[in-house]
């Protein structure tokens, strides 16, 4: 168990960097899936097989639908490609990598410590999780699931499209609704281009 565990660390750090790194929005997203995939292996071999359920259910399924939909609606392509790579200059990386080496100093500061006490692994239960969450985390989760309400807003409002003006058929003058809609306000045949008078 122990191997699996590093082997799933291991996997989900290198898919999260990926993640990170990765210039195509789709790309992103499926390695996203497999750091989130490895992370729930994680939290299955500490005893925790009901998050280990959760990280999949939620997670990996809901989030990862809700961020696909999305990028539909966002109709990201080369644009965003483009713009990723504006955005990832070399500059950019040195707040990353002051927090990636403070972290790393910690882990190895804590591998060097002499162990204090060796804690066995208890299998946590469903209802003990729901009494957290809905007990003394209560604002916690509430605060969660305000924040993704906002972004749920957030994204509606960045895919929001003005509907274009559509021709009222019934109107007496359908040159003029034609013009506003901003068709052609002469109809093209085939004796004439359109445009042509």
């Amino acid at each position: 168990m122990q191997v699996l565990f590093y082997i799933s660390g291991a996997v989900a750090i290198f898919a999260t960097v990926m993640t990170v790194t990765r210039l195509n929005v789709v790309h992103a997203l499926l390695y996203l899936i497999m750091s989130l995939l490895s992370i729930s292996v994680v939290f299955y071999i500490l005893g925790a097989p009901f998050i280990a359920a959760l990280e999949v259910i939620i997670y990996a399924g809901a989030i990862m639908v809700l961020f696909v939909f999305v990028v539909m609606m966002l109709n990201l392509g080369e644009r965003a490609v483009d713009m990723e790579s504006k955005w990832l200059s070399p500059g950019m990386w040195i707040g990353p990598e002051i927090l990636a080496a403070i972290l790393i100093a910690e882990v190895v500061y804590l591998l060097w410590q002499p162990p204090i006490e060796t804690h066995v692994i208890e299998f946590v239960e469903p209802r003990a999780v729901g009494l957290a969450l809905f007990g003394p985390y209560l604002i916690g989760v509430e605060l969660a699931s305000m924040l993704l309400l906002g972004a749920l807003v957030g994204a509606y409002h960045l895919g929001y499209r003005k509907p274009k003006a559509l021709e009222n058929p019934d109107a007496d003058n359908t040159y003029a609704t034609r013009a506003a809609a901003g068709g052609d306000p002469v109809r093209a045949g085939h004796d004439r281009p359109a445009g042509a008078a």
